[in-house]
């Protein structure tokens, strides 16, 4: 009994045709040129919202007298200064790469950017989570807000939650980007 080895050639689909367009090809867009990668202008951005917020909620809490008497408002003050650190040096090391016009899709580098922004996101997350959790406490339930900088605190927090907000797509792109290689 003989049997035929079958044999699967790809084809490509030919690009669509519109109305008076010349038969120019779509661009394809592949994994490493969505908006938020490393090296891009969405990525650049990302970076910029997390060093802002970071910044606003380092700022706010560093003004208030008594946030170092509660240990989740201090952790807030240590995660959001990590937090904008780590999103400034990315920050200038993006502007780098769209200035000489390089890729950042060395697995290394991939690597180590959703490593530390896994890091820095959780560490932000989880401060802003204990800091809106004792503001609620100063606020609601001891009604201690006169006494206290409540105003303030509500700021930091949600300018830390903020920051982790655009932190997540940065981590989720990064993680995405090193688990499809």
């Amino acid at each position: 009994m003989n049997l035929s080895q079958g044999a699967v050639h790809p084809v490509e689909a030919p690009p669509l045709q519109t109305e008076g367009a010349v038969n120019v090809p779509l661009p394809r867009v592949r994994m490493k040129d969505l908006h938020g990668m490393p090296g891009t202008v969405g990525g650049l951005v990302l970076r910029a919202c997390q060093f802002l917020f970071a910044v606003l909620a380092l700022s706010v809490m560093a003004t208030t007298s008594d946030f170092p008497s509660v240990t989740a408002f201090c952790y807030l003050v240590a995660a959001a200064g990590l937090q904008s650190i780590w999103s400034l040096v990315l920050a200038i090391v993006d502007a780098y790469a769209l200035l000489v016009g390089r890729r950042l899709q060395n697995p290394g580098v991939v690597r180590l950017f959703a490593v530390g922004d896994g890091v820095t996101s959780n560490l932000t997350f989880a401060a802003a989570c204990a800091s809106a959790g004792i503001t609620v406490l100063i606020g609601n339930d001891l009604g201690a807000c006169g006494r206290n900088h409540c105003t303030e605190f509500e700021t930091a927090t949600a300018m830390a939650f903020l920051s982790w907000f655009a932190a997540l797509p940065s981590f989720l792109l990064n993680f995405w980007s090193l688990a499809s290689r």
